[in-house]
């Protein structure tokens, strides 16, 4: 009988500990305990297609150890207009897609990975509502077998029903369902409900586009109003009995997650998004040349006194966020047992495979196919040279936003001279920082060292392309918005406007900031936000030199006086929050644009 019970009592254990490993180590406060795995911005810059499928093979290793207990939720942009967007519409792309068209691969990595909830982001929206629409449902003609987003997308601060396009896909609040869009959804994880609500910038009017959407609140700058309506949503989510709820936060700025999560309460978690900020803790193995800018959960307390964690991680599959949190009883989380060798950020490079166990077999297959499939019509543009470069063209989104780069100049200057061929009375051009990407080249970092990156011309790739050769592909990267350009006729003082405006947030590293030519601009960051245009001189018609702005002030003399500009058609409408003119003395012209994809 001895024998008996030893081994009834091995077994009991054993079934107790196959249950869920991770759960063994509770303190008898603890209730439940929850594994999120999170991401955000999968908007170019990095790797993506090779990405994807190590990211989903830890994805997958880590929601198998707790099957009963994971969510997975992304904080937004999980696409960005480009070539990987673009070429999902090439026919070889059929059989991973079903039907191709753009934009469908990163829905089919969300849907293959099991996202169970995503944040909208600013670059969901960048080709309007009407394409998001579309992106994420199931298209009437019977002949696509497109399924859609097998998830909602989630954002409270915007009224969907204003916009044509996308109001007939609104969903129920508490209640969405794949293909549709609310404020809120609750998920079913291992017989708990967990609320989760999402959140996007109000900034995002100016950054992307909008369509008839209304966003909330009027003043984007209003973070108290901003969290006044999010903690709408958390009450109803409370009234209903849920005490574990997850905010998805896609701000841009990781300072405004970290202040929301002391203006709310009954939020436990706040994934962030928008900034592609690295956190991470000591335990964790963080690609080369990627330092964090934090610790991995940042630990606030909310407006109820309760516990608030933020995490973050950085985008295009690069990194995992792991969180293991046990709640107690009313449903906050003990801090105490948060375990930094389990939590934080997982490099998805070979490394980060082979520190846990894993090889690039073990990649979900529906994210293999699609990954393949993409990286051999990539291939292709890689191989298609359009130039050489014998230096690097500093496209880095901390250059491209806050100072004046070759890759700025080049594209500015590249933009002027195709104006000119049409309209030789253009003499000035304006783009925004934030419409460049990437860089055109490459950054090494010495094995063992740390060292900055040395960086170059591109490096070339063996049998595909030579040292210092510019391809198709590199510049889908760097200008993947592929902005169509127009001619627009404006005053010294509209000018003077303008770089205002395009100097108001450099310390925000907004993606405002202007790479012009045909001018040279001088600015005082110091002064107040309006009041920066130290020295503005542009060239008019006949290439002579103007002076527009002396000693912060328009000169008199060329106040009236009109330059044609390019610009990015996304300006000239107000993207970025830039004050171009209308009207008949604008002389507006839309330049058409060819697609060559």
């Amino acid at each position: 009988m001895r024998n008996l019970f030893v081994v009834c009592l091995v077994l009991l254990l054993a079934i107790g500990l196959s249950s869920n490993a991770l759960a063994s180590d509770h303190n008898d406060d603890s209730e439940f305990q929850l594994q999120l795995l999170h991401f955000a911005d999968v908007d170019g810059g990095r790797d993506i297609v090779g990405n994807a499928p190590r990211f989903s093979a830890l994805l997958n290793k880590f929601r198998g150890e707790m099957w009963n207990n994971t969510i997975v939720l992304s904080s937004g942009d999980n696409w960005i207009p480009g070539p990987e967007y673009n070429l999902a519409s090439d026919g070889s792309m059929s059989d991973a897609l079903g039907t191709a068209d753009a934009g469908r691969a990163h829905v089919a990595w969300l849907n293959a990975m099991g996202v169970q909830a995503s944040a909208i982001g600013n670059h969901e929206l960048d080709r309007g509502p009407g394409d998001f629409a579309e992106l994420i449902s199931t298209p009437a003609d019977l002949d696509d077998s497109w399924a859609g987003a097998g998830f909602p997308y989630l954002s409270t601060n915007i009224d969907f029903s204003t916009d044509g396009d996308i109001s007939s896909f609104v969903g129920r609040d508490g209640a969405a369902l794949p293909n549709q869009v609310a404020a809120y959804t609750r998920i079913t994880v291992g017989g708990e409900i967990i609320g989760v609500i999402g959140a996007t910038t109000p900034n995002l009017g100016t950054i992307t586009s909008i369509g008839d959407m209304t966003i909330q609140p009027a003043d984007a700058a209003d973070i108290d109003a901003l969290a006044a309506l999010i903690q709408e949503d958390v009450d109803a989510l409370s009234a209903d009995g849920i005490n574990k709820i997850i905010l998805l936060a896609h701000m841009q700025s990781i300072d405004i997650e970290k202040a929301l999560a002391t203006k709310l309460s009954g939020v436990d978690i706040i994934v962030a998004g928008g900034s592609n900020t690295i956190l991470a803790d000591s335990s964790d193995r963080l690609r080369s040349g990627d330092t964090a800018s934090g610790t991995y959960p940042l630990m606030y307390d909310g407006m109820d006194g309760n516990p608030t964690l933020v995490v973050n991680t950085d985008g295009d599959y690069s990194y995992l966020g792991r969180l293991v949190a046990d709640f107690d009883a009313d449903g906050v989380i003990l801090t105490s047992h948060l375990d930094e060798s389990i939590n934080g950020a997982y490099a998805t490079d070979e490394q980060g495979l082979a520190d846990n166990g894993l090889s690039a077999s073990d990649a979900i297959e529906g994210v293999q196919v699609v990954s393949s499939a993409l990286g051999a019509a990539l291939e292709d543009r890689a191989g298609n040279g359009v130039g050489f470069t014998s230096v690097y063209l500093n496209g880095e989104r901390g250059s491209v936003r806050t100072e004046e780069t070759n890759l700025g100049n080049l594209s500015a200057d590249a933009n002027l001279a195709y104006a000119q061929s049409i309209d030789a009375t253009t003499s000035i051009s304006l783009k925004n920082g934030g419409g460049i990407r990437g860089p055109i080249g490459s950054c090494i970092v010495a094995a063992g060292s740390n060292d900055a990156a040395v960086c170059g011309a591109p490096t070339g790739v063996v049998g595909v392309s030579e040292p210092g050769e510019v391809s198709q592909l590199d510049l889908e990267i760097a200008f993947r918005f592929n902005n169509g350009l127009t001619l627009i006729t404006v005053t010294g003082e509209e000018l003077a406007a303008l770089l205002e405006n395009g100097v108001g947030a450099v310390e925000n590293v907004r993606g405002q900031f202007p790479q012009i030519a045909g001018m040279a601009l001088q600015y005082d960051p110091s002064q107040a936000a309006g009041s920066r245009v130290v020295t503005l001189v542009a060239k008019d018609a006949n290439g002579v030199p103007v002076t527009v702005v002396r000693n912060g002030a328009v000169e008199a003399s060329a106040a009236a006086k009109t330059f044609r500009m390019v610009t990015l058609s996304f300006l000239a409408s107000g993207g970025d929050g830039f004050p171009f003119p209308e009207g008949d003395a604008a002389n507006i012209v839309q330049l058409e644009q060819e697609d060559t994809t």
